[in-house]
């Protein structure tokens, strides 16, 4: 939890330790606690800029009264003022009950050419079903938590785009952990097993200034199982992320992630 995060982090401080932290809430962050969880900034800023290099520049989004919907709408907001587009409407619902705003959005003066759902893979099953019954068939556009069996099976989803780490990294790590345990890893198993990775690494190669401010937040950043990423001096991270597209089932990468950061 964040309030963890900002627990762990005041104790840390006072020892002058830095501290590496899993929390999806960007407010959990400051200097010297850094977040290596998949960030909704991140997701936001790759599908934004992916659609509007595809000629979309009119959004609507689409989104629950959720927490995970409220910090998704603002980073949505704020990634497609930097692109350059325009938000035609916000719509919001209560969860499961998503019919109304559908009719909202679809109502929107001026129309939209896509259409952003930050909604979770188990709310995903009521919205599909209300987008083909309202007869929606613009490009949908979401977040890395619909890389989901329960959402890559539903028929309104087919063709949609979301932002996500390329599953190579987690499969080839999938196959090791299954051979060693005997077991399925869970899907976040990858951020906990880079963050050991990261810290043996710098201890290894680095010496006394291994976990320094300079160190952990070097600008080209690191490579992990799930691609390149680096830490901000205020605390958050980027990510080098895929823009996947739903198809048949499964999603298959259309734009591939970045090797490297191409600037500070």
């Amino acid at each position: 939890l964040a309030s963890d995060v900002r627990e762990v982090g005041r104790i840390a401080k006072g020892a002058n330790r830095p501290v590496i932290a899993f929390s999806t809430d960007e407010g959990a962050a400051s200097p010297g606690v850094y977040l290596l969880s998949f960030l909704i900034e991140s997701y936001a800023d790759r599908i934004v800029d992916y659609a509007v290099s595809r000629g979309k520049k009119n959004f609507a989004v689409l989104a629950p009264q959720s927490d995970y919907a409220n910090v998704a709408i603002g980073e949505f907001q704020q990634a497609a003022q930097r692109a350059g587009a325009r938000i035609a409407t916000v719509a919001r619902y209560a969860p499961g009950q998503p019919q109304s705003a559908i009719g909202e959005i679809t109502a929107a003066p001026g129309g939209f050419d896509a259409v952003f759902i930050p909604e979770q893979a188990d709310g995903m099953n009521a919205v599909a079903q209300a987008l083909t019954t309202a007869g929606v068939k613009t490009q949908i556009l979401g977040t890395g938590v619909w890389n989901d069996a329960r959402v890559l099976r539903l028929p309104a989803l087919q063709g949609a785009w979301f932002a996500a780490p390329d599953n190579t990294g987690f499969n080839a790590f999938a196959q090791r952990y299954k051979a060693k345990f005997n077991s399925e890893p869970l899907r976040l198993a990858t951020l906990s097993h880079d963050a050991v990775s990261l810290a043996a690494a710098l201890a290894r190669t680095q010496g006394a200034q291994r976990y320094s401010q300079a160190m952990l937040t070097n600008t080209s950043g690191f490579n992990g199982i799930d691609g390149v990423f680096r830490f901000r001096p205020e605390g958050p991270n980027d990510r080098g992320l895929a823009v996947m597209q739903i198809s048949a089932g499964t999603a298959s990468v259309i734009s591939p992630a970045p090797g490297r950061f191409s600037g500070s």
